[in-house]
This record gives structure tokens, sequence and C-alpha cells, in this order.
């Protein structure tokens, strides 16, 4: 049974999309789901994906068909620059067609493949091809990871114009670890108001899973 992947994405770097995307591959297992995770490029990485291999062993607790798998099995790339893919990619390597034929591999190994994107929605993989440009590509669902810092509204809203100007199917969360002591006074108030079935990542995974 073949479920519409889900991309994970962030307002930017350091927002917590690999933590969330975790959470996520335990969440659709519960649900009964047979579930893959893909990487498809991973910057920083001096010897070993470090983000790849934390997502991998957390899928092979629940699916033993990535068993077999390294962590460089589910990503198409990796550079030790720890910089958008543009500019890490030194040597303009990166293929978009490669990227995909990894997708279609590892989607044949699950129900549902989650795929973490590298950064935020525009951060280049190449000059004229953007994170948000993959996720449209896969036509997959985006999953959009906020923080919960003075400042996240404004990058929240100017997220979802980018997902709403190419049409793509998106729901969003905040990830409550940074200023979350003043979250409830800085920046609650317009979420509330604006977006009232809005949810966190610490509280409202499962809800997501059910109505997906």
């Amino acid at each position: 049974m073949q479920v519409q992947p889900l991309f994970i994405t962030a307002t930017g770097t350091n927002i917590g999309k690999t933590h969330t995307t975790a959470q996520l591959i335990e969440a659709f297992a519960s649900k009964g789901l047979s579930v893959g995770v893909f990487k498809p490029i991973e910057t920083g990485v001096a010897t070993v994906p470090l983000d790849a291999s934390l997502l991998l062993k957390v899928c092979q607790k629940v699916n033993n068909k990535f068993n077999d798998l390294k962590p460089e099995d589910i990503t198409a790339y990796t550079f030790p620059l720890p910089a958008a893919p543009f500019c890490a990619d030194t040597k303009q390597e990166i293929v978009i067609e490669k990227i995909i034929e990894k997708y279609q591999e590892l989607s044949q190994l699950c129900d549902i493949l989650l795929v973490e994107g590298a950064g935020g929605l525009m951060v280049p993989v190449t000059k004229d091809f953007m994170m948000i440009d993959l996720a449209k590509k896969l036509e997959a669902k985006v999953l959009l990871v906020t923080p919960s810092r003075l400042g996240c509204i404004n990058d929240t809203l100017l997220s979802m114009e980018a997902l709403k100007s190419r049409e793509i199917e998106f729901d969003w969360c905040v990830n409550l670890f940074e200023d979350s002591d003043s979250f409830d006074e800085v920046t609650k108030p317009f979420y509330d108001e604006v977006f009232p079935n809005w949810w966190s990542v610490e509280k409202g995974i499962k809800k997501f899973i059910s109505s997906y």
C-alpha cells in the first residue's frame, strides 16, 4: 500500500527536521505502515552523514528491509562543507535525476517514504533548483517545521507563501525548543488567533498521523 510521501522541511537550518522526522518514523510505524527514510543531500559530512545515520537507526527498528543499508545508502549526495548544497557542491556533481532514482529505489522498500530536506524551502540544490522544487517534483505532501524563537512568525508566513505559490499541499508544526519560556507571550497569541489548529512536535504528531 503506497502512501503519498512526506517531505519534511523547515523555515531554516537547525530547526529540528531530523528530530521531527525520527518521531514521525515511529509514529507512522505505530499506525501499521512500513516506513522508509531518505535524506537526499547532507552537507557538513566529515566522515559519516550524522543525520542519515540517526534516521537510519530509527528506521531499522521498524522496517527490516532497511537493515542491510548503510547511512550512505539513504542519501544521494554528501559534501564536507556545511553549506547550502549548491555551495557545498564545489565540483557541480549534483544531478537531480540521481536523487529521483534513489527516491524510487527506497520507495520500493516501504509503504511511505519520509524525505528530509536540507535547510529551508528556498535552499539551492543547483543554480535554478531549490529544495521546494524537489518536494514538488516528488509530488510529496510537505510538513513545515517552524521554530519557537522570536521572529518565527515572519519566517513561518514566508515559508507558507512559498508553498502556496507552488500549489504544494502542506501542514506545519512548531518545534518548541528555543525561547520556549517566552513563546506563550510573544508568538502563541498570533498563532492561536490566525491558526487555531496549529500544533507542536511535542504534542501533535499522533493527531497528524491519524489524519494522514
